[in-house]
C-alpha cells in the first residue's frame, strides 16, 4: 500500500490535478447540456419524432471531457520526467513495474471518482432540458470507464515517450484526428473500419441506447477496443520504462 500512497500523494499535490478534474466535470456537464438544448421543437416536435438517442446526446460532453483526462494522465508521469524527480522516485522505489502500477491505480481511482460525479450530473442536467428515453445504466458505467481509460492512455503515452507534450500530442491525435479521417475518406469500407477499430468512435458506442443493430461495433466490444489500446500502450510503456535509464 505504501506504493499506492506515495503515488496518490504525488498526484494530489500536482498543482494541475484539481484544476483538470474540475474542468472535466464542467466540460462534460456543459457540453451535454448544450447538446440537449440543441434539440428544440423547431428542429423536431418531440425526441421520438426525430428518433434521437437522448441519452447519448446528453453524454456528448465526454467527447470533450476526455481531453482533460488525457492531459492529467500524461502529467502524472511526464511531470516527473520534466523535473527530473523520476530519479528520486526510482531511488525510493527501484521496482519499476510497481511504480507504474501504483501510478495507474492512483490515476484510475481519482479519474473514476471524478467521472462518477460528472456523468450522472450531466444526465441529470440534461434531463431538466430534455426528457431522456432509454436505459442509462450501461451508458453511465461505460462513460465513466471511457474517461478512466483515456487517463490511462495519457499515462501510457507519457511513459513511452518520456515527455508530457509528446504524450498529450500523440494522445489527442489518436482520440480526435484519426476519427476525423473517417469523415474525410470517401470509401465506406474504410470509414466502417475506422469507426470499429479507432478508440473513440468504437468506445462511444457504449453510450448508445437505440438502434444498436446499426452501430459499427456493439457497445461493450467497442469499449473493449479502447481498453485494448490503453492496455497495449501501458504494456509498451512499461517495457520501455523498465529497459531505459531514467
Amino acid at each position: 500500500m505504501r506504493w499506492l500512497h506515495a503515488e496518490w500523494t504525488k498526484l494530489r499535490t500536482l498543482p494541475s490535478t484539481w484544476w483538470l478534474l474540475a474542468t472535466t466535470v464542467v466540460l462534460t456537464v456543459a457540453v451535454g447540456a448544450a447538446a440537449a438544448s440543441s434539440l428544440t421543437t423547431e428542429v423536431c416536435p418531440t425526441p421520438e419524432a426525430c428518433h434521437e438517442d437522448t441519452v447519448k446526446l446528453s453524454l456528448s460532453g465526454v467527447w470533450l471531457g476526455q481531453a482533460t483526462c488525457l492531459v492529467l494522465g500524461a502529467l502524472s508521469m511526464g511531470a516527473e520526467y520534466g523535473t527530473g524527480t523520476v530519479r528520486t522516485t526510482l531511488t525510493a522505489m527501484p521496482v519499476r513495474w510497481r511504480v507504474l502500477t501504483a501510478k495507474a491505480a492512483a490515476l484510475s481511482l481519482v479519474t473514476a471518482a471524478t467521472a462518477a460525479v460528472a456523468i450522472p450530473l450531466s444526465l441529470w442536467t440534461a434531463s431538466l432540458i430534455l426528457p431522456l428515453h432509454g436505459p442509462t445504466l450501461r451508458a453511465t458505467a461505460g462513460s465513466i470507464l471511457i474517461l478512466t481509460l483515456v487517463a490511462l492512455l495519457g499515462l501510457a503515452l507519457a511513459t513511452l515517450f518520456r515527455d508530457t507534450a509528446a504524450g498529450i500530442t500523440s494522445g489527442l491525435a489518436l482520440l480526435y484526428v484519426v476519427p476525423l479521417m473517417a469523415d474525410i475518406l470517401a470509401s465506406p469500407g474504410w470509414q466502417h473500419r475506422l469507426q470499429r477499430w479507432t478508440p473513440m468512435p468504437a468506445a462511444l458506442s457504449v453510450q448508445a441506447t437505440i438502434d444498436l443493430d446499426r452501430l459499427p461495433i456493439a457497445p461493450w466490444p467497442g469499449l473493449g477496443v479502447l481498453a485494448a489500446y490503453a492496455a497495449g500502450l501501458l504494456t509498451a510503456g512499461g517495457v520501455a520504462f523498465r529497459l531505459r535509464d531514467a
